[in-house]
């Protein structure tokens, strides 16, 4: 299978169901991190919730509605870039991603993502990447920013999350925007 040099000794490949192991223990190592915003830590809390969640995505990916990558640093599952939802007919997906905290601050995801977003626009024809973050993640709301995309607004208190209603920020990128957001993007992921 592929694998693409995301520099620094990362690399991005797709994450499947035979990594379900390798993903529960990244999971594993990042719960309480990984948890503060998403729900992905209460969903992968075993080996069969792993291969759950990689056999949802390959069910996405062989009906063109999602998609699925790991980040690996050293050669070590440390975090997933996703197309959480991907409409052809409508050129509209969702990207989202992950990352445990040894692997935080490094522009894996900036990277990672420029990469994922060049294929939508241009092998895939999309017109909006989408990205949704909880209004306290300050450092997924960076990576937006960093992607060139445009805040557009804020749904409030839409999400259950550990007993509480959060807020999610929507941030997206148009195809006609991309080339001079990627500009910027190329610049923050050295």
């Amino acid at each position: 299978m592929y694998a693409i040099s995301l520099g620094d000794g990362a690399e991005l490949r797709p994450l499947e169901i035979w990594h379900a192991e390798e993903m529960l223990a990244n999971i594993d190592r990042g719960r309480a991190f990984i948890g503060q915003h998403i729900g992905l830590p209460e969903v992968v809390a075993d080996l069969d919730g792993a291969r759950a969640y990689l056999r949802s995505y390959g069910e996405k990916r062989a009906t063109d509605t999602g998609a699925l990558h790991g980040i690996w640093q050293d050669g070590t599952l440390v975090g997933g870039l996703l197309f959480r939802t991907w409409d052809t007919p409508s050129g509209v997906c969702e990207a989202g991603c992950w990352l445990e905290p040894a692997a935080a601050g490094r522009g894996l995801v900036t990277r990672g993502m420029r990469l994922l977003i060049d294929w939508a626009f241009l092998t895939r024809g999309m017109h909006r990447v989408e990205w949704r973050v909880a209004t306290a993640n300050q450092p997924s709301i960076n990576v937006a920013r960093r992607l060139g995309m445009t805040r557009e607004g804020v749904l409030r208190e839409n999400y259950p999350h550990d007993g509480e209603r959060t807020s999610t920020e929507i941030w997206s990128v148009l195809a006609p925007e991309w080339p001079t957001a990627r500009e910027g993007a190329a610049q923050h992921a050295h």
